[in-house]
């Protein structure tokens, strides 16, 4: 049927009986609505609608989203200047949990509907909630990105909360059971256990310290390189400024700390401090079975080697340190991470609630005491304590 003229646009009707709405876009193209319409009324109506947004917004190109989100994603993360551990991490995230749903989709047809139903499989296939919550921000960010490239209108990612991570509190492991793990591994990692302790290093900073950087007559450690682990181990300056720090050690360890350099450290200034026994580069991988061997001996089956550094870290908040000293101490840039290890152990909860205890035991018996002796010091002292002259029976 012949399309009836229209000042915007015209509309005709298809031979399945459905009306089509067809309008010229500003860059010459004649362009279709994205579906038909059951009434010519409904019809007319999106082209009037469609003509008040253009005019409204500008120009929206319907076609600049058709391109695979796999392909935009991949561009967004060369195109930023990434650690290499968030690059790497970034990649992963898109290989094994982004792009075998949403790779080949292009970036105009992801509804929010769809990342809805990605994310409940994520989490029924018992994918970390923590991976998944770091999947979606980085799927939030790249589409973020497409709007402001005008590819997309909007975000599809408005899921409340989703991209919030709820990591389970780690607990503190006492100062007995790190020394049972530093025990437990071979004499050449012992050092390594308590420098991740009471240094407060992550294992990438372990690993790539060099000797120059360990001061043992001033009892500092100087983080200015760590190691990542991208086929081979590559070393680079830390992820963040914050993570460029000097660190203040215990007497406590610096003998083991000696001990170590004399005998398993790379000579020379340069030289790594901690190296495996072919004196190559730690790796994650091959230090694993080692852990694993370590922790079962020691009795700590569930010990992961990052609870070490909070384990440190817990150590300093309960001898005094502020929120700025521990950011300063961990390499924290933020204060939300740096109160995580704000908190007490059960043994410590316990004594600070005894002491509070103590005090307001002891403050309430002064209190009664001296109700107790006031009726006394009252009648002694008579009225001289306002300065008024004592009663003519009293005693002088």
């Amino acid at each position: 049927m012949a399309s009836k003229k229209r000042r915007f646009g015209r509309v005709r009707q298809l031979n399945s009986g459905r009306w089509q709405a067809r309008y010229p876009g500003p860059d010459g193209i004649d362009r279709p609505a994205p579906f038909t319409f059951a009434t010519r009324k409904e019809a007319d109506r999106w082209l009037t609608l469609k003509e008040a947004e253009i005019t409204r917004d500008g120009w929206w190109d319907p076609d600049a989203g058709s391109v695979p989100f796999r392909d935009y994603a991949d561009k967004w993360v060369a195109e930023r200047d990434l650690a290499p551990r968030s690059a790497d991490l970034y990649q992963s995230l898109l290989r094994l949990h982004l792009n075998p749903t949403f790779g080949d989709i292009f970036l105009k047809d992801i509804r929010e509907s769809d990342v809805r139903t990605w994310r409940a499989a994520r989490r029924r296939a018992k994918v970390g909630k923590v991976t998944v919550a770091k999947a979606y921000r980085l799927m939030r960010s790249v589409l973020n990105t497409a709007v402001r490239d005008r590819l997309i209108r909007e975000n599809p990612c408005r899921i409340e909360g989703a991209g919030q991570e709820h990591s389970e509190e780690r607990p503190a492991l006492s100062v007995a059971e790190v020394y049972r793990l530093a025990g437990a591994v071979p004499a050449r990692y012992r050092a390594l256990v308590l420098l991740a302790t009471f240094g407060g290093l992550r294992w990438g900073e372990l690993v790539g310290l060099r000797r120059h950087r360990l001061d043992l007559d001033r009892r500092t450690v100087t983080v200015r390189e760590t190691a990542y682990e991208l086929g081979g181990v590559r070393f680079g300056p830390p992820k963040s400024r914050a993570s460029r720090r000097t660190v203040q050690l215990p007497g406590l360890i610096i003998a083991d700390l000696r001990r170590h350099l004399a005998d398993y450290a790379e000579e020379g200034p340069d030289g790594l401090v901690f190296v495996g026994k072919r004196g190559n580069p730690l790796r994650r991988t091959n230090f694993a079975a080692i852990w694993t061997s370590a922790r079962a001996e020691a009795g700590l089956p569930g010990v992961h080697f990052h609870d070490l550094r909070h384990a440190g870290n817990t150590y300093a908040a309960e001898a005094g340190a502020s929120l700025r000293e521990l950011m300063n101490r961990m390499g924290h840039s933020s204060t939300r991470a740096a109160l995580v290890y704000l908190h007490a152990r059960e043994d410590r909860a316990r004594e600070l609630s005894d002491a509070v205890g103590e005090r307001a035991a002891k403050e309430l018996a002064d209190s009664v005491r001296g109700r107790d002796v006031e009726p006394e010091e009252t009648e002694e002292s008579g009225d001289d304590d306002d300065g008024d002259p004592p009663s003519s029976g009293a005693r002088i």
